[in-house]
């Protein structure tokens, strides 16, 4: 019957087939776009729920966490709340059976600890808990690194999360087939470890399975379970659990690790260990010097904080003189030599250290000069005179290695004199500095050859920096001990002409003495005027001046005593040991 259209019948019969379909079509959408509508109107989907909780209360329940999770997601993502509503839906979902759910339970706490910078509320612990308790790989991990996050950034209180027994899930997942979280927890317990209050739960659930963990093949796992050792051996009780569970020896082998921050940990932990000389028996026992050796090996690192923490290691031990031995035999002097002449500070800082310790043996000086040690002391003390710890280490070293004419004469031919006497001047130095150094430089003047050499050496502005301190009464050692070095100089031509500007100044504070009540106060006084009066110009100001006056006044006292004393009969032995006491002062 088609076939007897005509053309334009055919042509009109497939406009209208067509237009017909787009019509369907239309209508269909608007159908849609009305049941979706529908769906959304909260009335519709109450009494839909509840149609399917009559017939399936399994299905409901994953229904409604679902609901509950697009809850959580319909939240700011870059500003993720904490509100009570969010808290009853992550506790839904942290205990529901689907792991999909707990999944996004624990990204949302991830997502919380990223971004929150207030403390997280207390109540919001309780799911965090039973995340990690799931069996379920990835919210182990995530939950793990969300409370990495919130230790790390104090967000939460360390001792109640051990109160609240999240150590027990977090020692379980130590045996975890997975790095990450075995990662993840070894971080946890090494920020909870730093509170002296949980050190006691960790080591007794922990240790073991740390000292495993401190072995692994991971570099990750590896650094975080030695930063936990590390804090455990923050207090005495957990220490020596650490160490009657076999630690040092796991300790000592990490020191060659090839992870500096491994090697860090170690070392600072072993540090600490060596602090108790109870544990030097173990901590040498391990074969051939193997410790020392390693320490000193570490001691040459690139690693400026792993060089400068072995020097430490190793000054702490060497105040145990059979150690010192062992060190001087196994050639540390060449080793130290080389940190000392250093161009970081902190490198050089660790390293005099040790050797103001090892300088204090008189046995090992000989070894010591023997290396040049006191010339790098001197260069070290004119790149590095800003530093507190290498001014007072390098004194003590200097006096401790003048004890012989070798030692003496070594310092005259190094910088030494000249690095302690560039101290004085300088504006950073604190009172104890300066005492330290104004000691060594008494002590050297102790000896001729130093006398004299110190003498051609010193400056004006050095002079000046002297006569200053000793007018400083505000701190009398200080005092005592810089108008001590001026009453040594020896008064020749260079010398006068650098004190005939402080004349007065000096009469001044040796006035004060003269008046001080301590004897060797007044003595220093009486020796100070006596060498300065081998200058014809200081004679001639001492001439009828007050300072005169407080000498006779002082001579007057010390007759009068004398007079005294000759009315007393006293016993022999008496008038030895009276001799005894004036010679200390």
């Amino acid at each position: 019957m088609a076939s007897e259209l005509c053309g334009k019948c055919a042509q009109l019969l497939r406009a209208f087939t067509a237009n017909f379909k787009r019509l369907c079509a239309d209508f269909e959408q608007r159908i849609r776009d009305l049941v979706r509508e529908l769906g959304r109107c909260t009335c519709l989907e109450r009494a839909t729920s509840l149609n399917r909780q009559r017939k399936n209360p399994k299905k409901e329940k994953k229904t409604t966490d679902e609901l509950t999770l697009l809850h959580l997601l319909d939240n700011d993502q870059e500003n993720p709340t904490v509100s009570q509503e969010c808290l009853q839906a992550l506790k839904r979902l942290s205990s529901s059976d689907d792991c999909e759910l707990q999944q996004a339970a624990a990204l949302y706490y991830l997502q919380v600890s990223q971004q929150l910078e207030s403390p997280l509320p207390v109540a919001f612990l309780e799911p965090l808990m039973v995340l990690l308790l799931s069996s379920d790989l990835d919210v182990q991990k995530t939950t793990s690194l969300s409370l990495v996050n919130v230790l790390a950034k104090n967000n939460v209180c360390k001792e109640l999360v051990i109160e609240m027994g999240m150590l027990v899930p977090l020692v379980e997942m130590f045996q975890s087939a997975d790095p990450t979280v075995q990662c993840h927890t070894c971080a946890c317990v090494a920020m909870l470890a730093s509170s002296e209050s949980n050190r006691e739960a960790i080591v007794s659930d922990g240790v073991i399975s740390l000292l495993v963990l401190a072995k692994s093949y991971d570099s990750r796992v590896q650094q975080n379970a030695v930063w936990a050792l590390l804090n455990l051996t923050q207090s005495v009780w957990s220490m020596r659990v650490l160490c009657q569970a076999g630690a040092i020896p796991v300790l000592v082998l990490l020191l060659q690790s090839s992870d500096w921050e491994v090697q860090f940990y170690s070392c600072s932990a072993l540090c600490n260990i060596a602090v108790v000389q109870e544990h030097h028996s173990t901590l040498l026992c391990i074969g051939d010097h193997f410790l020392l050796k390693s320490l000193l090996t570490l001691m040459s690192s690139s690693v400026q904080k792993n060089s400068s923490q072995a020097c430490r290691c190793l000054q702490i031990l060497s105040e145990n003189v059979l150690i010192q031995g062992q060190l001087m035999e196994l050639d540390c002097v060449l080793q130290l030599k080389s940190v000392l002449c250093s161009s970081s500070p902190a490198w050089a800082e660790s390293a005099i250290t040790l050797l103001s310790t090892l300088s204090a043996n008189p046995q090992n000086n000989e070894a010591l000069l023997s290396e040049g040690i006191l010339n790098a002391v001197g260069q070290l003390l004119h790149h590095h005179g800003f530093s507190s710890v290498i001014i007072t280490n390098s004194s003590t070293t200097v006096t401790n290695l003048c004890r012989t004419s070798t030692g003496q004469q070594a310092v005259t031919e190094t910088q030494c004199l000249s690095g302690l006497l560039q101290v004085l001047v300088s504006p950073i130095p604190s009172e104890e500095t300066l005492l330290c150094v104004a000691s060594c430089l008494h002590h050297l003047m102790s000896w001729d050859t130093l006398q004299s050499h110190l003498s051609k050496t010193i400056t004006l502005e050095q002079v000046s920096a002297l006569v200053k301190l000793s007018g400083q009464m505000g701190n009398p050692r200080l005092s005592y001990t810089s108008a001590a070095i001026i009453s040594k100089l020896e008064m020749n031509g260079e010398v006068i002409q650098l004190l005939r500007p402080h004349y007065t100044a000096a009469s001044e504070y040796l006035s004060m003495f003269l008046k001080n009540e301590e004897v060797r106060f007044q003595q220093l006084g009486i020796a100070t005027i006596y060498n300065l009066n081998k200058d014809g110009e200081f004679s001639v100001l001492l001439a009828g001046s007050g300072l005169q006056t407080q000498l006779w006044r002082v001579h007057a006292q010390t007759e009068e005593t004398r007079r005294l004393l000759q009315m007393i009969q006293l016993p022999s032995s008496t008038s030895s040991d009276l001799s005894s006491t004036e010679c200390k002062y």
